[in-house]
């Protein structure tokens, strides 16, 4: 589909007061970063609904307050830490509830699979000693901006460690926004806050720059 198709089956977020944008499309490439690189993003599958949120949370990427307990699990390496090794099963531990329904539905993880592949969407994985998965983070990168989508945690902070070892590569990277899209209880103990629409708007234009894929600091440090 052509950017002007995109541009008439989404509402302009600059203009359009609600926060549903569009209803229908799929979950292709070429509309997943259309979306992300106008504000916009899917929050459900039958049928696919868009969303730009007002207010709009994010994180300062030099302020995030990680806890005591999970800064010494991360000076003790506790866990192993790697990045695009396990995309899909990142996403399908994203994707568990024990009991409510879940927005990460199969159409969802095609689609951002898809965008791994290409370079656009990329997870963390954290390991435990006997090299269990048991916590990840995932998200979308396009120029200095990060999409954080999911995260999960099957032992205690794991997924928290995850997002600590990802924020450290978005600042060796010199990232400039982190969308978090609406604060929850974990987000705002991290420091997420909200900004309005607009401002945030601004804040993705001139994060996004030439829009290129994101390539991961190989160092750890």
């Amino acid at each position: 589909m052509t950017q002007r198709t995109f541009d008439q089956f989404f509402k302009n977020p600059r203009t359009w007061k609600e926060d549903l944008v569009a209803v229908g499309g799929d979950f292709s490439t070429d509309r997943l970063l259309y979306a992300y690189q106008h504000g916009i993003f899917p929050w459900s599958e039958d049928p696919v609904r868009w969303y730009c949120l007002d207010p709009r949370a994010i994180f300062d990427l030099k302020r995030v307050h990680f806890s005591k307990t999970v800064q010494r699990k991360v000076k003790q390496k506790k866990f192993r830490i790697s990045f695009n090794e396990a995309f899909s099963i990142v996403m399908q531990g994203c994707s568990y509830r024990e009991k409510d329904n879940t927005w990460i539905t199969p159409g969802f993880i095609d689609g951002y699979e898809e965008l791994h592949r290409l370079g656009w969407a990329h997870s963390v994985e954290v390991w435990n000693a006997e090299d269990v998965l048991v916590g990840g983070v995932y998200g979308v990168a396009i120029g200095k901006f990060f999409a954080g989508e999911s995260m999960f945690s099957f032992e205690s902070d794991a997924g928290k460690v995850g997002l600590f070892h990802l924020f450290e590569k978005l600042n060796q990277s010199q990232f400039e926004l982190f969308d978090t899209q609406q604060l929850n209880h974990v987000t705002w103990q991290l420091g997420a806050y909200e900004i309005p629409k607009l401002s945030y708007l601004d804040r993705l234009e001139r994060a996004l720059g030439d829009c290129e894929p994101w390539i991961i600091p190989t160092s750890l440090d």
